[in-house]
């Protein structure tokens, strides 16, 4: 399974795997993230962040936006 892209099911808490696989990317930077790593999501957005900096940067944008 190494070097496969994973589908997840982001949740408030968890999260689902739907398609089995090693990592997912990161949404703001485009870094992969080792599932078993992967620490930071935006359940709404439905989208992975590699670090709190990646998620804090989105989180700016979009309070910027809103």
């Amino acid at each position: 399974m190494k070097n496969k892209l994973a589908r997840i099911k982001y949740l408030p808490n968890n999260f689902e795997i739907i398609e089995e696989g090693d990592h997912v990317i990161c949404a703001v930077s485009g870094k992969k993230v080792l599932i078993e790593k992967l620490n930071y999501w935006n359940v709404d957005l439905q989208e992975a962040y590699f670090s709190y900096v990646e998620a804090s940067q989105k989180r700016k944008e979009l309070e910027s936006k809103g």
